[in-house]
């Protein structure tokens, strides 16, 4: 037979590993949300469900005369030499985005062809890749 104290400490710890357990849920529920996934133009022709709803990276080299201007952004390929996807973003790009080199898009997946970026990641020197786009070639090769 349990004491008194003996069933309020039991009650306090199951308590506590329900407290804990739900306060935990609720961090790693609200870091999927906020996570955004990085993927190459290969793994986004291969992949099945990634849902259109959903912000994503798309990274790889922009594609030698692919960029066309227009009036309020830009229009390019991102490419990993194996699969292409075209982008299509509104603003102004970094400095030192050019063809050839490489490019984060941060935006929404149209089709598996198609992608709508919300930003351009591509500040850095002319020398240096990102290691997720670097990756992502060495695996396309």
């Amino acid at each position: 037979m349990l004491t008194k104290k003996v069933k309020s400490r039991v009650v306090f710890l199951i308590l506590s590993i329900v407290s804990v357990s739900i306060i935990i849920f609720f961090i790693l529920r609200s870091l999927e949300e906020n996570v955004i996934y990085f993927f190459s133009p290969t793994e986004i022709y291969n992949k099945s469900s990634i849902s259109p709803n959903k912000k994503i990276r798309v990274g790889g080299l922009v594609k030698e005369g692919s960029s066309t201007k227009k009036d309020n952004g830009i229009n390019f390929i991102i490419t990993d030499l194996k699969n292409e996807i075209i982008v299509t973003y509104s603003g102004l790009v970094p400095n030192l985005f050019s063809e050839g080199k490489g490019v984060v898009a941060e935006g929404k997946l149209r089709d598996k062809k198609y992608f709508i970026a919300d930003k351009i990641l591509a500040k850095h020197d002319e020398n240096y890749m990102p290691p997720e786009v670097s990756q992502a070639l060495d695996k396309a090769n």
